[in-house]
């Protein structure tokens, strides 16, 4: 997984910062052809989850001479953000984790005249 940002600045909170995009690169080996859970989770400081979701990822049969296989995906959330602080996406794949994507959270600056 990719964090292209890792900070976000927001007017207030309780905050739903739209259309977060997350980007997901999964590599497999020939061994693991077939289909595989995939959970995702945004997650608080407390580990408390604000968001998820869960699906399947299947990887075929690559062409001969060919080791790694790969999956990707891109998925947009609406973030919910209930205060400042730190959270994370966090993903497993046969419910064995596989990658965290930290996120914080601050209220943005006054502006000042």
């Amino acid at each position: 997984m990719l964090g292209i940002f890792r900070h976000v600045w927001v007017g207030g909170f309780p905050a739903l910062h739209p259309r977060t995009h997350l980007v997901i690169r999964l590599r497999a080996q020939r061994n693991e052809i077939g289909v595989h859970a995939l959970r995702i989770r945004f997650l608080d400081d407390q580990d408390n989850e604000l968001l998820g979701g869960e699906g399947t990822v299947q990887f075929g049969e690559p062409p001969a001479g060919v080791t790694d296989v790969e999956a990707a995906a891109v998925l947009a959330f609406d973030v919910p953000l209930p205060r400042p602080g730190q959270y994370r996406f966090a993903l497993s794949i046969d419910g064995e984790p596989a990658a965290d994507v930290p996120l914080s959270a601050s209220a943005a600056p006054a502006a000042s005249l």
